[in-house]
């Protein structure tokens, strides 16, 4: 069995939220998971499909522009104007996919730790706040990018101001490095994820950590890591998709 490692691309924020939605609601291969890396054409925000977009706008830095959309996923708000984004699909039926929430999680991050550590960074998962967190404390569409942190963290609702459980942190400073968020329907799993690379320290080789990070999910996930050409989407419904997510409509329902 094969985990698909499909080519990077880089869009705008509909277009990326577009296409990972798509990749698990009417794409996913039988048995077979996918990731990709992608980057961005304009400086971006993203945030959760349950946050308000009143909350939303006050942690927004004024008087600048960029992109700003609703994620499929749950999860905070995400700042991707110097990130490293990633999106991982699990078919229904695969071991991974039939994990509680919070173990799936563990496993994608703990691989992503490995991958950092290879090139020097003291990356761990957070664990400290494992007896604190209710057994249902992660929703299948809401793992924890920016939830349920203590008070003194930071803000409720932004990513990489508060570190959750589970998520990837500086093992001397704690610092939030990586976090995620998951959408689960009939199809499978959707992890949605960022490195926040101000939070890494230090020159990091980003072609090379790609390179680990799929070798460490693969071995996870017990599947050979295989580049894959992009899957042949349809257009119309990739447009169609993206023009939804681009209206405020989407970003207001809530």
């Amino acid at each position: 069995m094969n985990l698909e490692i499909l080519p990077n691309r880089t869009g705008g924020a509909a277009e990326n939220m577009a296409t990972d939605f798509l990749l698990l609601q009417r794409y996913p291969r039988a048995g077979v998971p996918r990731f990709r890396h992608y980057g961005w054409h304009r400086p971006a925000f993203t945030f959760g499909y349950s946050q308000k977009l009143s909350f939303v706008q006050t942690q927004l830095p004024p008087g600048e522009r960029f992109d700003l959309c609703r994620r499929p996923t749950g999860g905070g708000v995400v700042d991707h104007r110097d990130d490293w984004t990633y999106a991982l699909v699990i078919p229904r039926g695969h071991p991974l996919e039939e994990l509680r929430a919070t173990q799936s999680y563990r496993e994608v991050h703990e691989a992503l730790a490995a991958a950092l550590r290879v090139q020097g960074v003291p990356a761990t998962t957070k664990k400290a706040e494992v007896e604190r967190v209710a057994p249902n404390a992660l929703l299948a569409d809401q793992a924890p990018w920016g939830q349920g942190a203590p008070p003194s963290a930071g803000p409720a609702g932004v990513c990489f101001q508060r570190a959750e459980i589970f998520d990837v942190v500086h093992e001397r400073s704690g610092e939030k490095i990586a976090g995620a968020a998951q959408k689960r329907n009939k199809q499978g799993l959707l992890f949605q994820g960022s490195i926040w690379r101000p939070a890494v320290g230090g020159p990091i080789d980003w072609e090379k950590f790609n390179d680990d990070f799929v070798a460490a999910l693969a071995n996870a996930l017990g599947v050979t890591a295989t580049p894959t050409p992009w899957p042949d989407l349809c257009e119309d419904e990739v447009s169609a998709l993206i023009d939804h997510y681009s209206t405020p409509e989407w970003n207001a329902f809530r």
